[in-house]
C-alpha cells in the first residue's frame, strides 16, 4: 500500500528482515564457519542497517566484531551491493577510490552480502575473522538460509 498525493508517493511499505529471520541467518553462517574451522563474528542487519543479531564464535578476533557489523551496514546502506563488488566499482576512478574509503563504516572487501527472499532485498549479513574469501563463503551460507522456502518466516509485510 502506498499513500500518494498527486503523483508522488509519501509513504512506502517495505519487507524487512526480523529478529527471527536474522537468527536463521546467524545460525546458518555459524554452521558453515564451524565446518570450515574458522572462528568469525557474524552480524545481521535490517534494511536500515540496524543490527538485528550478532554472534562472536569462540576464538573469533575481538576487533573483527565491528568489522562484521560494518560489512553488513555497508551492504544495507548501498541497497544490497555486496562488499566484494566495491573495489571493482571504484578502481578506475582514483578520486572516488581514494576518497570514499575514508567514510565511516564503509568496507570494500569481501564478507558482506545481501539477504534476499524471492529476489527482494530484506537485510544484510557481514562476517569477519577469516580470510576475505572465507568471510564471503560464510556470509553467503548465512544469506542462503532465507531462501524462498521461508517467504513468510523472518519477514514483516
Amino acid at each position: 500500500m502506498t499513500l500518494t498525493v498527486g503523483v508522488a508517493p509519501l509513504v512506502r511499505l517495505q519487507q524487512t528482515l526480523t529478529y527471527a529471520g536474522a537468527r536463521e541467518v546467524v545460525d546458518a553462517a555459524a554452521t558453515r564457519a564451524c565446518a570450515l574451522g574458522v572462528p568469525v563474528n557474524i552480524a545481521v542487519v535490517d534494511l536500515a542497517g540496524a543490527l538485528l543479531a550478532f554472534a562472536r564464535l569462540d576464538g573469533a578476533p575481538l576487533m573483527s566484531g565491528s568489522i562484521a557489523q560494518d560489512k553488513a551496514y555497508t551492504v544495507a546502506a548501498f541497497n544490497g551491493v555486496p562488499t566484494h563488488a566495491w573495489f571493482g566499482l571504484i578502481e578506475a576512478e582514483p578520486a572516488l577510490r581514494e576518497g570514499i574509503v575514508h567514510r565511516d563504516r564503509l568496507v570494500i572487501f569481501a564478507g558482506g552480502v545481501p539477504v534476499t527472499v524471492d529476489g527482494t532485498f530484506v537485510g544484510a549479513v557481514g562476517v569477519s575473522g577469516g580470510t576475505a574469501e572465507q568471510d564471503r563463503q560464510i556470509a553467503e551460507a548465512g544469506a542462503g538460509a532465507m531462501c524462498s522456502t521461508h517467504p513468510a518466516d523472518g519477514l514483516l509485510p
